[in-house]
């Protein structure tokens, strides 16, 4: 039962390295919108790969979700 136990988690970590390496474009991640932050004065952005986004909203959801 270790060994199949071993080999889903190994599919499971080539299906997200498949993922990482194919969403590795740049996206920029802003605060809020263009007109709020020109009126506000909040000029804050991230840009990072797509794939930090993409995961990163996964564990977020799975960590919102244990905790509820």
């Amino acid at each position: 039962m270790r060994y199949v136990r071993y080999i889903v988690l190994a599919a499971i970590a080539i299906l997200l390295i498949s993922v990482s390496l194919a969403n590795r474009g740049l996206v920029e991640l802003k605060l809020v919108p263009d007109e709020l932050a020109t009126f506000l004065g909040l000029e804050w952005s991230i840009t990072l790969p797509l794939f930090v986004v993409v995961l990163g909203g996964v564990v977020a959801g799975l960590v919102i979700g244990f905790i509820w």
